[in-house]
């Protein structure tokens, strides 16, 4: 009796290859690297900072921290501050990059030199994709 030969589409091959094995060959080894953990720990926790009041260099209050966004290219990092409202209703949100906050640990206090809360109203509102 003849057997019979069934060819695949290579599309469907691919797939298949891909679905069942559990290590594809695109996988890579990360690198480890060794950081200092005591300079991490001095750092600042995403979940601290949220919700915190940011002041301007004349000691006015000119938003709070909503989020903190890591940018695609996995270096730029933003802060969204909430601009206006009240308790999280009717506020603008605006992104600013995080390299602009100026933060002191000894009075706690996030500072965005120069920025008034006109001002950052009237930068392109920022919306969650």
């Amino acid at each position: 009796m003849a057997r019979k030969l069934h060819i695949v589409p290579p599309m469907l091959a691919l797939a298949a290859a891909v679905l069942f094995d559990p290590l594809p060959a695109m996988t890579q080894a990360v690198q480890l690297v060794v950081v200092d953990v005591d300079a991490v720990a001095r750092g600042y926790r995403v979940s601290q900072l949220e919700g915190k009041p940011v002041w301007n260099d004349q000691n006015q209050r000119v938003g709070s921290i909503d989020d903190i966004i890591l940018g695609p290219d996995k270096r730029a990092i933003f802060a969204v501050l909430q601009v206006g409202g009240f308790l999280g209703v009717g506020g603008h949100l605006v992104a600013v990059p995080f390299d602009n906050l100026q933060t002191d640990r000894s009075d706690h206090k996030i500072v965005l030199p120069g920025a008034t809360k006109d001002e950052l109203k009237h930068l392109p509102e920022f919306n969650y994709s």
